[in-house]
């Protein structure tokens, strides 16, 4: 099972403070612990709204918004992408992780679709479409 993992913004992250030198070892110690056990996918800090744009969909009509976002706390400042057996080894996973943020954080785990759980829906055409698509991923890497 994949899981993201979903580090929720702060005041701080928002305004583009960068974790200090200690967190980023901290971090970085996490993270290899991740590799080491075979279980991260990917994992990056993003940068904050004021950087990003938000495009809404209205049936066949798109306008976009500009950064920054209100309610920081519904925002994301950065992601795991873990395979694990279970949530609850992804929950374990996320206690051994340090504070990511100064003062307050949030880490929300979040289990990712796979492709058999779409049922029916999922053509035959679908299934072979998507493990093309991730063949080409994977090359990409």
């Amino acid at each position: 099972m994949r899981f993201m993992l979903i580090l929720k913004a702060n005041q701080d992250s928002e305004a583009g403070v960068l974790p200090s030198q200690q967190l980023l070892t901290e971090m970085g110690k996490y993270n290899e612990e991740l590799v080491k056990a075979g279980v991260l996918l990917a994992g990056e800090g993003l940068h904050p709204s004021s950087k990003g744009a938000r495009v809404h969909f209205s049936g066949h009509k798109r306008s976009v918004v500009d950064g920054p976002f209100a309610e920081s706390k519904e925002l994301v400042a950065g992601f795991w992408l873990i395979q694990v057996k279970s949530i609850d080894e992804a929950i374990e996973w996320v206690k051994r992780c340090p504070s990511p943020l100064e003062g307050e954080a949030e880490i929300e785990i979040r289990r990712v679709y796979e492709a058999e759980e779409f049922g029916d829906e999922l053509t035959p055409e679908l299934k072979e479409q998507e493990a093309r698509l991730r063949a080409q991923m994977n090359a990409l890497q």
